[in-house]
């Protein structure tokens, strides 16, 4: 078993080859995991929620589904849920722009740049940042159609399991959002916290 600390704030890829399994735990609980697959012999082709939800009839990720790609092939399968179901398909990576729209000057960390580094140091240029699964991220549909994100109740020890379909190159982020914003609490209100990563 290969096991990785994905520090907060940061992201981290590994290879996932096919039958394989990834299981991403929150230590501390509440921390949000952004999870991107690539197929590990094209950069063109992804995970998709987009292209899973509408074969899975359900816009949250369950034990079970099978998740396709952007091709609408099976690309991986969800093997086992042990946070409760609080899982997101709906909220883009978090990006220098998001943080910008939400009132903070400077730079700042985020899902969209760990993806982008983390698959950099595997010598891959990637055009596009997709949609990812947000694992352990609470977020609701409200009756009039808002999106909220009410405080993260993912206890810890929380993990998943993610079992490859093909040839998997997986990213892992630990999603840096850490402003106070109304209905939009994300992470724990103590801040993004470590993740791990072990593949079997």
């Amino acid at each position: 078993m290969t096991s990785i600390i994905v520090p907060a704030r940061e992201g981290r890829a590994v290879a996932l080859a096919k039958g394989r399994t990834i299981r991403i735990t929150t230590p501390k609980g509440a921390q949000a995991a952004d999870f991107f697959a690539y197929n590990a012999n094209s950069r063109e082709e992804w995970l998709s929620p987009s292209h899973t939800w509408v074969t899975t009839f359900c816009v949250r990720p369950r034990e079970g589904d099978v998740f396709l790609s952007r091709f609408r092939r099976p690309i991986a399968r969800f093997a086992k849920d042990a946070a409760g179901g609080i899982h997101d398909y709906l909220i883009a990576a978090c990006d220098q722009f998001r943080y910008e729209f939400f009132g903070h000057q400077g730079a700042h960390a985020s899902c969209a740049e760990n993806l982008i580094l983390a698959m950099r140091r595997l010598g891959h240029e990637i055009p596009v940042v997709p949609q990812p699964i947000n694992f352990f991220t609470n977020s609701r549909v409200e009756s009039d159609g808002r999106l909220t994100s009410p405080p993260n109740t993912v206890p810890p020890g929380a993990y998943v399991e993610v079992e490859a379909l093909m040839d998997l190159i997986c990213v892992v982020s630990s999603c840096p959002f850490d402003l106070p914003r109304e209905g939009w609490a994300i992470n724990a209100p103590g801040g993004p916290t470590e993740l791990v990563v072990e593949v079997s």
